[in-house]
C-alpha cells in the first residue's frame, strides 16, 4: 500500500500561511514540507516548481477574497443593506482565516509593491471587490459620489483598520465599528 499523499490544497494553504508570516521569500518547498510533516518529494506530484505553487497560491487567494465571498453573500438573497450586513459580519469573522485573512491580504499587497505581475492581480482583485461594494450601495444610494465614498470607506477600513491605533473618546473599537456600520448603511 502506497503512502497517502498530502492534498494539493494543504500545500497551498501552508504556502499562504508562510507568505503571511514572511512574504514570498518564506515560501520554500523544504519549509512547507517540514511544516506539513511530509517529505518534499510529494510537492512535485502537484507542482512543477515553486513558481507554479506561488501562482496557485495567488489564484486561490484571488478566488477566495472575491468571487467566493460574493457567491456566499449573494446566496443569502435580500436587498443591498442586508447583503452589506452579511458582508460586514463575514469579513469580521474571517480576519485571521488561512486564505482570506488580513495577514495574507497585507502580504499580497506588500509583495505587489515589488512584483508587477502580483500588482496586476491585486488591482484586478481590488477592482472586483470595489465593483461588488458599489453594486450593493447602489441599491439604496442614488448618488454615484455617495456610492463611491461609502465603498471606498468600507474597503479602506478593511485594509487599514489593522494599522490604526487611536482612542475613540471612551468608545471601544467594536463600538466604533458598529457606529461606522450603522452610518454606512443609513
Amino acid at each position: 500500500m502506497g503512502a497517502i499523499r498530502t492534498p494539493r490544497g494543504r500545500w497551498i494553504e501552508e504556502g499562504l500561511r508562510a507568505l503571511a508570516e514572511g512574504g514570498p521569500e518564506a515560501v520554500r518547498i523544504e519549509s512547507l514540507a517540514q511544516a506539513i510533516g511530509v517529505s518534499k518529494g510529494g510537492f512535485y506530484g502537484y507542482f512543477a516548481n515553486r513558481d507554479a505553487l506561488l501562482a496557485e497560491m495567488l489564484d486561490t487567494w484571488e478566488r477566495e477574497v472575491s468571487e467566493a465571498v460574493i457567491e456566499r453573500i449573494e446566496s443569502g438573497g435580500g436587498a443591498g443593506r442586508a447583503k452589506l450586513g452579511r458582508l460586514f459580519d463575514f469579513v469580521q469573522g474571517v480576519a485571521e482565516g488561512p486564505v482570506t485573512g488580513l495577514a495574507v491580504d497585507l502580504a499580497v499587497r506588500d509583495w505587489a509593491r515589488r512584483d508587477e505581475t502580483v500588482a496586476a492581480r491585486l488591482r484586478r482583485t481590488d477592482n472586483r471587490r470595489m465593483e461588488y461594494l458599489r453594486s450593493l450601495f447602489r441599491d439604496f444610494c442614488a448618488d454615484e459620489d455617495d456610492v463611491e465614498v461609502r465603498s471606498l470607506i468600507v474597503f479602506s477600513l478593511r485594509v487599514a483598520d489593522h494599522f490604526i491605533a487611536v482612542d475613540h473618546g471612551g468608545r471601544t473599537q467594536a463600538e466604533m465599528t458598529e457606529l461606522t456600520r450603522e452610518w454606512l448603511l443609513r
